[in-house]
């Protein structure tokens, strides 16, 4: 699975849990990908896209 929409190029991001007693723990934010079939200069084609991209109309979806 592809972790970068193919739109806004939003990715994975890297970051620490921080707990009550401040240890740290590594960890990951993965965005929300789908994989969509939209309209890409008239042809249809499947494409990873986040959820804010369909959800703003960023993104022709294919019928």
């Amino acid at each position: 699975m592809a972790y970068r929409c193919e739109i806004c190029d939003k990715h994975t991001v890297h970051g620490n849990n921080v707990s009550h007693s401040h240890k740290k723990t590594k960890r990951v934010w993965k965005p929300n990908i789908q994989r969509v079939r939209a309209r890409i200069d008239g042809r249809t084609k499947r494409i990873y896209v986040c959820t804010r991209c369909l959800r703003s109309g960023r993104v022709e979806r294919a019928i």
